[in-house]
């Protein structure tokens, strides 16, 4: 019995834990705004990327990366 650890000191602080579920809620939003994005970008026409200063290529290399990068 006296070789028991305690794992009630192991446990994370409540602040860690807060800012690590923070750091998740941001990336997941950040991840949904970039798809939202690139959605957007699907639906222009060639005058409208003219007007961004984007090229046909520029916009599917972009629209080829995954929703996470």
């Amino acid at each position: 019995m006296n070789d028991l650890q305690d794992v009630s000191a192991i446990s994370t602080p409540v602040p860690v834990r807060l800012y690590l579920l923070r750091r998740l809620l941001q990336q997941l939003w950040q991840s949904l705004e970039r798809a939202r994005t690139r959605r957007l970008l699907a639906q222009l026409d060639g005058r409208d990327l003219a007007d961004l200063g984007l090229s046909h290529a520029d916009r599917l290399n972009e629209m080829e990366k995954p929703f996470w990068r």
